[in-house]
């Protein structure tokens, strides 16, 4: 089984990690390549490149120009505690224990548009380079056609190793179509969470990025590995609701936040 999820625009550089252990990311060459590009770029390319502020723009120019090209630079670290915003808020990593950080180092993968894919424990520098940035200098019309099928090709490779071909997608829209799933040998399965609200259960942005991040908790802490366990999912009110529910997208609902 793997876990997917999106990488977020927030970082946090500055907290120690909580663990010592770290590993190399399998498209560290690739980030290296991008980033020298990005090197290239000043503050109003990269404005406009990701219609960004002009502080968002020369924070972006100065992590591009201090970026090594070294893996376990002083200045990187793990991407699960590297990243916060909305899903890993709800994630909550500094509070793992070790035997959920093993299992989410094997089961889960962040989506990226610098890295392509990384494992929790890969090391990882301050960067902000979405997955829909349009064009990123020679390499291709957008991030999309630079990642090709390379990012599919390593997930399909990981599934393999285990046996069950599951694919969770908890990861954005804009990020999962990197994955190319319908070129992975997978069986996908993307849970929805709604809430109550106005009298219907509606998907609530505010809500369901925490919600992604619970639940990819939940499967590494658990250690889940079939369905069956995903469905017993219940946290901060969230049950699984049979009738809104199908195979392939499991609904999980609440009354109110």
């Amino acid at each position: 089984m793997i876990i997917l999820l999106s990488p977020a625009k927030t970082l946090d550089f500055e907290s120690p990690s909580p663990v010592k252990q770290s590993t190399k990311p399998a498209f560290h060459k690739d980030a290296n390549r991008l980033a020298a590009q990005g090197k290239k770029l000043s503050v109003a390319e990269l404005r406009k490149l990701m219609s960004i502020s002009e502080n968002l723009g020369e924070q972006v120019q100065e992590y591009f120009a201090n970026w090594s090209k070294q893996a376990d630079t002083e200045r990187a670290k793990q991407a699960l505690f590297a990243f916060r915003g909305d899903v890993y808020r709800g994630f909550n990593a500094d509070t793992l224990e070790d035997k959920t950080v093993d299992f989410a180092q094997r089961h889960l993968r962040i989506l990226s548009g610098l890295y392509g894919v990384l494992r929790p424990l890969d090391l990882m520098q301050p960067y902000r380079l979405e997955m829909g940035t349009k064009h990123v200098g020679k390499h291709g019309k957008d991030l999309y056609e630079y990642w090709g099928d390379r990012i599919a090709r390593e997930l399909d490779r990981t599934l393999e190793e285990f046996g069950d071909r599951l694919l969770i997608n908890l990861a954005s829209n804009e990020y999962f179509k990197a994955a190319q799933a319908n070129q992975i040998d997978c069986q996908l399965v993307t849970p929805v969470f709604k809430e109550l609200h106005k009298g219907k259960y509606q998907v609530l942005s505010f809500f369901a990025k925490p919600a992604r991040g619970m639940m990819a908790r939940y499967l590494c802490e658990k250690q889940i590995d079939s369905l069956a366990g995903l469905r017993r999912f219940r946290r901060e009110g969230y049950r699984y609701n049979a009738e809104l529910s199908t195979e392939d997208k499991p609904v999980f609902t609440r009354p109110k936040p």
